[in-house]
């Protein structure tokens, strides 16, 4: 509201966050975080006023367009959802325009174009499977053995087919709660445990585990062999993939600690994934981490690696918990008992987690980020590999860099420099591809120039040039368009099964004949579409076939439509 009011009153740039000075002046002594966040703060208001400045124009250019269109005096639900949730365009502010105008909103409208979205929403993040126990009342609580074992002999106190308690049969999909389990349930950005559950008889292949309410739900295929309640299996985790999780896991801790301290405080996480193949880390920070950051996070990481120190958990309350400096796990829920995992020298990361962690930081071997990219306004998201994930990423790039070298006849020490003397040699090879078309078209429109036919006073060319770019039929049109006096000039070319076209009017004959009007006719002849100036216009289409027919119509269309 203040930017567009701003807006209104004049201001043709950010102002906002100029008041920053004022607010530390005035409240500083009170909130001490003010002023030594104040360049943070102030770049962030900057941000947001830049961004919102581009919202506002797009906002109210919709909105207006609807007001112009607008029969009676309320404003649409599905306009003001529109601009909302596309724009973000915020619904006071709606507000505030049309009661100026004096308009009303249509709130019923709005706020049921909500729910639907809310209801696509819950839609999307259900389970996806028919198995699932949605719905079911599952009494008790599965003890969770996983932190200290990777296997055990338990007891199968449900099972689950389509929805239903019942006995399941080998090639059925189900769910199986255990009373106790070694298997991790996807919580926190971990993915949960595969592996299998066997007996006399029968085994059990476990594709993924996830939680509902204290349960844990065993979701796989039955391989051979009958499940139901009671019946005692034994439990094995797939200990190769949860090692390999775990590395990621705990390097996504040390990641974490890594960009609060080279970034600033005010990093904090917005979303994890955890697998056994790469770590996925979402963070809060208004603008993108330059690559000096970058290696001295990845740098930072593998030195707390390098140290070899043992990873320590300790159960306590929330009240010790916070006052060790711990942070909370974005997306986690927390009791009156947490889990406060503590890694690296001086307790470089301390943080609530209940996943599933190495022993010693030494375990993750080595830290490699692949990627760094912004998600949306304000969040940046890095992936990472570790261990043996990471040694077959530098694997690669080697190779990579190594191909690259031979196909530059180089080598590894002097790739870059083969590379940019090739980019050198191919810009020259362009400059000189550039003007020999120059040429080309120069000559072409000499030649063309005398295939002209009279019509109603103006000189009519229209013809196809055998691989000519854009480019080319442009400087071909425009030598043309100089040498016919008074005249219309169409070009054409085939490339790929594409039609590419232009088409060019003489200044002193736009009064009689458009370009563009011509384009729109040409262009719907070959399936395509095109329009521009009086003077000069292009297009293109996806029919070659009928090319000839349009070109040979040319004459006669202008012929009919000259003035």
């Amino acid at each position: 509201r203040a930017a567009r009011h701003g807006n209104k009153l004049g201001a043709t740039g950010p102002f906002f966050y100029k008041l920053t000075r004022a607010l530390c002046e005035l409240m500083g002594e009170a909130f001490p975080q003010l002023v030594s966040s104040r360049k943070q703060i102030e770049k962030v208001l900057l941000q947001e006023e830049e961004q919102f400045a581009k919202t506002l124009d797009k906002g109210l250019r919709l909105l207006e367009q609807d007001i112009a269109e607008l029969k009676g005096t309320e404003i649409p639900g599905e306009t003001i959802f529109t601009l909302y949730d596309t724009y973000g365009f915020p619904v006071d502010l709606t507000n505030d325009i049309a009661r100026e105008r004096g308009l009303t909103l249509d709130y019923e409208g709005y706020e049921k174009a909500m729910e639907g979205q809310r209801e696509r929403a819950r839609a999307a993040s259900k389970f996806g499977i028919d198995y699932n126990a949605a719905g079911l009342q599952l009494e008790g609580k599965t003890e969770f053995t996983g932190y200290d074992h990777i296997d055990g002999h338990e007891k199968i106190r449900a099972v689950i087919v389509n929805g239903e308690e019942k006995t399941a049969e080998a090639g059925d999909e189900a769910v199986v709660v255990l009373e106790r389990t070694p298997f991790y349930a996807e919580s926190g950005g971990q993915v949960g445990d595969t592996g299998l559950l066997t007996w006399s008889g029968g085994r059990f292949k476990v594709t993924d585990t996830r939680k509902e309410g204290d349960n844990h739900l065993h979701l796989g295929t039955l391989i051979e062999g009958e499940l139901f309640p009671g019946l005692e299996v034994d439990a094995r985790i797939d200990h190769a993939r949860r090692e390999r999780t775990k590395r990621n896991h705990s390097a996504t801790h040390l990641l974490h600690a890594a960009l609060r301290k080279v970034l600033g405080e005010h990093v904090s996480q917005k979303g994890s994934l955890v697998d056994p193949d790469k770590l996925r880390f979402d963070f809060s920070h208004f603008e993108a981490v330059t690559p000096e950051q970058l290696r001295e996070i990845e740098r930072q990481v593998n030195e707390q690696i390098l140290e070899n120190s043992p990873v320590q958990t300790e159960i306590t309350d929330m009240e010790k918990a916070q006052e060790k400096g711990a942070m909370a796990l974005f997306g986690e829920k927390y009791g009156d008992v947490v889990r406060v995992l503590s890694m690296g020298t001086d307790n470089y990361s301390v943080e609530l987690c209940g996943g599933t962690h190495v022993s010693r930081t030494g375990d993750i071997g080595l830290f490699r980020i692949t990627s760094e990219s912004g998600i949306s306004s304000g969040v940046r998201r890095i992936e990472a590999v570790t261990g043996m994930g990471a040694l077959d990423w530098i694997d690669g790039t080697e190779r990579t860099l190594r191909e690259a070298a031979r196909l530059v006849k180089g080598s590894r020490e002097s790739v870059i420099e083969k590379v940019q003397q090739t980019i050198d040699r191919n810009r020259q090879l362009e400059k000189e591809v550039d003007a020999l078309k120059a040429k080309l078209a120069s000559s072409a429109g000499t030649d063309l120039a005398s295939t002209a036919v009279d019509v109603g006073g103006l000189k009519v060319v229209a013809s196809e040039l055998e691989g000519a770019d854009r480019k080319a039929l442009m400087e071909t049109a425009d030598q043309l368009k100089n040498k016919l006096g008074e005249g219309v000039v169409v070009l054409a070319s085939v490339e790929d099964g594409k039609v590419t076209l232009v088409a060019g009017v003489t200044k002193s004959a736009t009064g009689r004949i458009k370009a563009g009007d011509l384009m729109k006719h040409l262009a719907a002849q070959v399936d395509g579409k095109g329009g521009g100036r009086p003077d000069m216009a292009q297009g293109g289409g996806n029919d070659p076939s009928k090319l000839e027919d349009a070109l040979a119509g040319v004459a006669g269309w202008v012929e009919k439509n000259i003035a």
